[in-house]
Formats: C-alpha cells, structure tokens, sequence
C-alpha cells in the first residue's frame, strides 16, 4: 500500500500499517473474550465506519452473541459536527441485553452521548463501549470508553472503516491528512475591482507566486513551446483551448517554482470541471486551493471606474459602457459557477473591494492569515 494516497482533493500520508491495525483489533478481542465468557452479547455496530472493525471482532469472538446496527451522522467532509442525527436505531429491541457499542474512532464523544441515551431509553443490562481508535486530546465528555485499542492525536484520519467525503473506508492501514504550509488562493474580482494591483502587493506580502493564466498562454504562445503551439492551434479555428492544456500550462509554472509557500491563481479555474482538474493538479503536489478571494464591488461604481480609466488606458472595451456591464455580467456568470463550488467547500470568501490600495489589502490579509 502506498505511503501518501489522494481522496478528492486531499493527501493524506500513511499513519498506522495494516499490521499495527490488526494487532489492535486482536487485542480489544482479547479482553472482550475474557469480559462476556458465558455471555450472549449484541454487538451494536455504529454505522458506516465501524463496520470493518465490528466484522473483525466478532470473527475473533468465541461465544454466542447477536449483531445490531445503528447509524448517526456527525461529519461533514473533514469537520466534525456539534449536532448529532440518528439516521437508523437498533433493532430488534436492546432491553434488558448486554450491548457492546462498536465504534471506528472516538474524538469529541458526541456520538458517543447519544447512544448512551438511546441504551439507557431502551433499558438495556449493561453496556461498553469499544472504539478502535481514541483521540484523548478531543475527548471532552464524561463517560468511560472501555476498550481501546490505539490512541491517537487528534489529526484527521482515514482507512479501515473511516472515510474523506466517502473514499476511503476500503484501506486496511490508517492515514492522516497530509500537512501543507502552502497557501494557495484563486483571486476573482471583476473588471475595475483592482484584482491586477492586489495581485501584485498580495505576492510581495504572502511570497506566493502569481500565475495569470493570460500571462501563461501569451508567453507560450510567443515562445512557441510545445503547448503554445498547441493552444495556436485551436485558438487559430476559433475554438476553445481545452481543459487539458491549459492545466499542463500551469502544472509547467508550478513545476517552475517547486519550492514556493504558495500560488495566486489569476483568471483559473472558471468553470467547476477547470475547479476539480485545479484541485487534482495541487493534490498531486500534496497541497490545495486554500481558499477562493473575491473582491466584491457595486456595478455602478465598476462602470464609473472603467469609463475614467478608459481615458488614459486607451482601452477600447474600457470606453463603452454597454460593452464594460456585459463584462461584468459575463464575469458574474462565470464566478456564480465557482462561488457555488468553493461554498461547498467553505473556502468561499467575499471581500468588499470598495476603498483605498492599502484599505482593501488590510481586508484580503485578514481572510487569508485564516487560511
């Protein structure tokens, strides 16, 4: 099994090894062996993660016993939830049976909780609770977590039952979400917002490397690289660039500068499909977007900034102001796409774009010192 895997947009680097994991669960069925001796337990196993570890228990346990399922949610994506939903409740009834709870991992206890209330509701014997892993540091609440079988820090984790967004449960060792210091930003703003002139104090600030994707195919284009000529090609029939190119144009400029702290992404991705090719771009690079900035200004004021700086740009697209608010609303067209797609995400983040150079960068900086 590899040592660093990709789910979705994420790296994530091997954590504990298959074999690390199966001593685990044999000693958890050990001490379970000892504790129900002469016992009918009910295995109630919590849905989706712990199954793996369920089947593997009760492979290993040598008397009678039944099996219940009970399905909760509290993640989304890589953050935990506060609010606990049962999806599906035990059946056939608990009362007055012995019920080992089984879990995938145990960090905040919520989860935890409110099964407890669901057994102590259904009047149920006794019950335990066995996790095969325990995150102590996130552990806050009061009731005892019987059997263990590896502590581990509270890092984002995925295999053996655990899933990123649905991938991952398959793995038989354990990873953790791979650590990236890069802070990479796709800049939106549109036509007379400022986005060129933040762009460039936001690269001197953050030391991050700004790639415009105008920039890149011109220099292509001009050098006649590989993929320069490539792109004429299409561009010469009046067709669209695809996808593909453009993405092996900014893997190129990536490449490039293999050691920066991070990428500004100017006029990439702008549509959902150029979002998801980005995020496997920089996953294979074991980093991500770290965030969508758009700058957000009011129509009138963009018509008005355009139409005086159309007297001095010599701009043709910049004296018309028919031709500058269909722009504006081809720009909102394109960025309603990808505001949706980084919203799903919580990576979405709206910055008033009205003010002074320095005002508007002391805005920016605070959204992206949180990323």
């Amino acid at each position: 099994m590899k040592n660093t895997i990709t789910l979705h947009d994420l790296s994530f680097e091997k954590f504990i090894t298959k074999t690390n994991v199966q001593h685990a669960v044999n000693g958890v069925a050990v001490r379970l062996n000892e504790d129900y001796r002469g016992k009918c337990p009910v295995f109630l196993t919590v849905l989706n993660g712990a199954f793996l570890f369920s089947s593997e228990l009760i492979k290993k346990f040598d008397h009678d016993c039944e099996l219940s399922f009970i399905k909760v949610a509290s993640y989304e994506g890589t953050q935990q939830s506060d609010e606990i939903h049962t999806v599906m409740g035990a059946e056939p009834s608990l009362k007055g049976r012995d019920v080992i709870v089984v879990e995938d991992i145990v960090d905040s206890g919520n989860t935890v909780e409110t099964i407890i209330k669901i057994l102590k509701d259904e009047e149920v014997a006794s019950f335990k609770i066995a996790t095969l892993l325990y995150k102590p540091e996130a552990y806050k609440k009061p009731y005892k977590i019987d059997y263990i079988g590896l502590e581990v820090p509270n890092d984002f984790v995925v295999g053996y039952g655990l899933d990123y967004n649905g991938l991952g449960r398959n793995l038989t060792s354990i990873y953790k979400l791979k650590e990236s210091t890069m802070t990479n930003l796709v800049l939106f703003g549109p036509p007379g917002a400022g986005k060129g002139t933040q762009a460039e104090v936001l690269k001197e600030k953050y030391n991050l490397v700004h790639i415009s994707t105008g920039d890149v195919f011109r220099y292509n284009i001009k050098n006649a690289t590989e993929l320069g000529t490539l792109a004429k090609s299409y561009i010469d029939k009046g067709q669209l660039v695809p996808d593909s190119v453009t993405i092996k144009m900014l893997n190129a400029e990536v490449e490039k500068n293999a050691d920066a702290k991070g990428f500004i992404f100017d006029g990439f991705p702008r549509t959902e499909a150029q979002a998801e090719a980005l995020a496997v771009l920089l996953a294979s690079k074991n980093t991500g977007v770290s965030g969508m900035v758009a700058l957000e200004v009011d129509d009138e004021v963009l018509v008005q900034r355009l139409l005086e700086r159309g007297k001095t740009s010599g701009r043709a697209d910049d004296a018309d102001e028919a031709v500058i608010r269909n722009r504006i609303k081809v720009y909102y067209a394109e960025t309603a796409i990808l505001k949706g797609f980084y919203e799903k995400q919580d990576k979405y983040h709206g910055v008033d774009g009205v003010g002074t150079v320095s005002e508007i960068t002391d805005r920016l900086s605070k959204v992206i010192d949180t990323l």
